[in-house]
């Protein structure tokens, strides 16, 4: 029975789509061929989540082990065998049953400012077309109704930037030493370094240098609606020009069709003053300097 012997495991836009695009790129390196298979946090679960677009949720998560087990199929020599699901991190129940199966994993979560990454996370959603509110601070007052109505998780855009808890399940089951907890800031400065660490925790050779050119999945509001659907949404003008424009390229060009406006000063102190106990926590549990989360 192949499983992974590595995870990451989040945190959400914090850049789990770039190492799972940069850590696939390795010979000796496996990931999975669909990011996010969600399988540690909703195992034997019947999944019907009500939000706008969560119809997806539903149906990609893969809840039974018999199809989680198919995606390592094609695994043959790679020494590290991994997969990327932010949920991971998240989900109280996904610590244990990791554990379960796999008490050896070794595990990379990667922290973003929690007030950056709530940000983006509703951006995100814009992007995609699925919030119906279009003032970030209106949404977050809406988040516990969210919740209360069944959401899927990407909606608690609040409770996703509480990491000393979500950590603190993990440093509970698992030894320190297999857990590895990286900051955005660091792919953001130094990506090659990062991702180089990474090869040395997980056993593969760090000299390999992975094409770091492009940051997938990046969050924002289209300039042009019509040009980010079209790059987007299927559609038969995309079937013709996707053969004649490399997918790197049209990744390239649906970026630079995003803006990120600035988040209102009165909501980013609102949401430091929510996660700064929450924060102090958790750089004591990382023992990495988190004031500046702090301004």
């Amino acid at each position: 029975m192949t499983l992974p012997n590595f995870l990451i495991i989040g945190a959400a836009k914090a850049g789990t789509t770039a190492l799972h695009t940069y850590l696939q790129q390795h010979p000796q390196i496996y990931m999975t061929p669909d990011k996010e298979t969600n399988f540690f946090a909703f195992e034997g679960e019947h999944l019907n989540f009500q939000g706008p677009g969560d119809e997806a949720i539903n149906q990609f998560s893969i809840i039974e082990l018999e199809s989680y087990q198919a995606e390592f199929q094609n695994v043959s020599d790679e020494k590290a065998i991994g997969e990327a699901c932010p949920l991971y991190l998240y989900h109280a129940k996904a610590p244990e049953r990791i554990y379960s199966y796999i008490p050896h994993v070794r595990l990379i979560a990667i922290l973003r400012h929690p007030v950056d990454r709530a940000y983006a996370n509703f951006l995100h959603i814009i992007r995609d077309d699925r919030e119906p509110c279009r003032d970030f601070a209106q949404a977050l007052q809406q988040e516990k109704k969210r919740i209360e109505d069944n959401w899927e998780w990407f909606w608690h855009y609040i409770q996703l930037g509480y990491y000393s808890i979500q950590l603190k399940r993990y440093y509970d089951i698992f030894d320190r030493e297999q857990i590895r907890v990286y900051l955005y800031e660091d792919l953001c400065q130094n990506p090659l370094a990062l991702i180089q660490d990474i090869f040395c925790f997980l056993g593969v050779d760090k000299t390999f240098v992975p094409d770091i050119s492009i940051r997938p999945n990046k969050s924002g509001i289209p300039k042009n609606l019509l040009v980010h659907k079209l790059l987007t949404k299927p559609n038969p003008i995309k079937s013709i020009l996707k053969p004649l424009f490399p997918s790197q390229l049209r990744q390239k060009i649906q970026h630079q069709n995003l803006k990120t406006p600035k988040i209102s000063s009165e909501t980013k102190v609102f949401l430091t003053n929510l996660y700064r106990e929450d924060i102090l926590k958790c750089q004591d549990l990382i023992d990495r300097d988190l004031s500046g989360w702090l301004n």
